[in-house]
């Protein structure tokens, strides 16, 4: 899944930012209301991770200008400022959740997997389709009880055509979805991937269609 993350305190931001992408996530760091404003009009992600007190433009300012444009990603304020007031204000302008800093990185890393759960439309952390399971909290695949090891890039894959089984999904949303701004993946990178992904998944019934000129789709290997 791809995430936003608005963050001016460096140390924090890199370190929130190492245990999103240890846990396979795509995540691009801003430090700036201005830029994160620009980010949010011109790519789409899964989730935005927002402090408040920001330099150039206020976080609040950014939620605001993202709800008008209808934006659908989650939103987490991550803030300092944690009176009533400003935690009514974020929520009323759009916010799915808020957290006062100083936080649990645990309790953190559950509100993500949380927004993130929601966004798919999902409720459960275990989602099941054919032989396979994932778990939404360890970000793990397995078949039959045991663990499938798969590289990140084609896990990720997976991981987003999983949580839209049987529903084509367009090949430029994976691609905003596994690619960061510093990430060069293109189109061909991404056929490459679902190559590698369905002679893996073959020996557990399931395969990854092609909708052409459209995308792909996770389906029964037995289906016609």
């Amino acid at each position: 899944m791809r995430i936003l993350l608005v963050e001016d305190n460096e140390a924090l931001a890199d370190g929130l930012s190492a245990i999103l992408k240890g846990t396979g996530h795509a995540v691009d760091v801003v430090r700036d209301g201005a830029s994160a404003d620009a980010a949010i009009a011109s790519e789409n992600f899964d989730l935005v991770i927002l402090d408040l007190t920001l330099p150039e433009m206020d976080g609040l300012d950014v939620l605001r200008a993202m709800r008008g444009r209808a934006s659908k990603a989650a939103v987490l304020i991550l803030t300092a400022r944690g009176a009533p007031e400003e935690r009514v204000r974020g929520l009323d302008l759009g916010a799915d959740d808020y957290m006062i800093k100083p936080f649990d990185i645990s309790e953190f890393e559950a509100r993500v997997r949380m927004l993130l759960r929601r966004q798919a439309g999902l409720r459960s952390s275990a989602v099941t389709f054919g032989g396979i399971a994932l778990d939404l909290n360890s970000r793990t695949f397995s078949a039959e009880g045991a663990p499938l090891d798969i590289p990140a890039r084609e896990l990720g894959l997976l991981e987003i055509l999983f949580m839209r089984a049987g529903k084509v999904v367009a090949k430029e949303a994976i691609m905003q979805s596994l690619a960061a701004f510093d990430d060069d993946l293109s189109a061909n990178a991404i056929e490459q991937y679902v190559s590698r992904l369905r002679k893996r998944l073959a020996p557990h019934g399931l395969t990854v269609r092609t909708a052409r000129g459209i995308g792909y789709y996770l389906d029964k290997a037995s289906a016609a």
